[in-house]
């Protein structure tokens, strides 16, 4: 009945650019659409595109029936050049951002709600939408986050030895029971070069292997100790000023051998060095007696000391 009309109407042949003849097909694939002619419709709702390429709502209609039949890629296409327009089509935004959401799609869902939202904040069905949205988002973040946890886990649970390593680096690795990737972030340099026959050779070499996969020494230590050492260093700003505190390791001038200590444990203020104890500074290889008195000599000319352990 539909296709009947639509015939009358228009005739044999479409033209370029007519809107009456547009609006013919526009009504006529919608008569079609009440009576679940869903074909028809699409192909007059497709006409009428092409006749007035300019109307919003032909190309909605079109790209609605398109998503309904399972054409979904020719509908997002048309959804979204509807969107990219002076004034985005609305209930293409709403329709676009769900199919992006069961695509997994989140964030492109997310922005073509906040673009209803940022010039119609209490627009009811936007809102709904983007409730949904947002929760979906929040549990493909945890996925991810999952995910990444559990590959981090089996990273730091490969052996050191399969690892291309030297003879040496790898010998002394053994002796100092330092079998996993995690077990080695366990460790700082101080630590390292403070064994026998390790040297700066086989360190630049495990340095190099974990920055190679974004590690560094030491970083399994400092979720450990960085809660203890923010109380301390609380503490301390009780005691000294803070721009005592801050100011930079070089204003003590010290020793070639002392400067380097320093810098293997990454301490580069006063405030720095203030909450380690002497134990800490005197594990650090080649640093003596006279490096520590040094220090703490210096230390002492700005009000400051090393920290005792109770």
């Amino acid at each position: 009945m539909a296709q009947h009309v639509l015939d009358t109407i228009i005739g044999a042949g479409d033209s370029k650019a007519d809107p009456q003849a547009a609006e013919a097909h526009y009504r006529a694939g919608l008569q079609a659409q009440a009576e679940n002619d869903h074909l028809t419709a699409m192909d007059a709702f497709r006409k009428a595109t092409r006749l007035d390429s300019n109307s919003a709502t032909y190309s909605f209609h079109l790209a609605y029936l398109l998503d309904l039949m399972g054409e979904e890629e020719e509908a997002v296409s048309i959804y979204e050049q509807l969107c990219n327009r002076d004034r985005p089509h609305v209930n293409s935004l709403l329709n676009l951002a769900v199919i992006y959401e069961d695509r997994g799609e989140i964030a492109k869902s997310e922005r073509c709600l906040r673009q209803i939202l940022d010039t119609n904040p209490n627009h009811e069905r936007a809102r709904l939408f983007m409730k949904d949205v947002l929760a979906s988002r929040d549990m493909y973040y945890d996925e991810e986050q999952a995910r990444d946890l559990a590959k981090r886990s089996a990273m730091l649970d490969t052996p050191v030895t399969d690892f291309e390593l030297s003879v040496r680096a790898r010998n002394c690795l053994k002796k100092m029971q330092i079998r996993t990737l995690g077990d080695l972030l366990k460790i700082t340099e101080a630590e390292l070069l403070s064994y026998k026959n390790f040297g700066e050779t086989s360190l630049v070499e495990i340095k190099n292997m974990l920055a190679q996969r974004g590690l560094r020494l030491g970083q399994g230590l400092e979720g450990q100790f960085s809660r203890v050492r923010r109380e301390i260093y609380e503490e301390l700003k009780g005691q000294a000023p803070e721009s005592v505190l801050n100011k930079p390791i070089s204003v003590l001038d010290l020793s070639v051998r002392a400067r380097k200590a320093l810098q293997l444990l990454n301490i580069q203020t006063l405030g720095d060095l203030a909450i380690r104890t002497e134990a800490e500074l005197m594990g650090v290889k080649n640093f003596g007696a006279t490096s520590l008195v040094e220090i703490k000599e210096k230390l002492s000319g700005f009000g400051l000391a090393l920290r005792s352990l109770d």
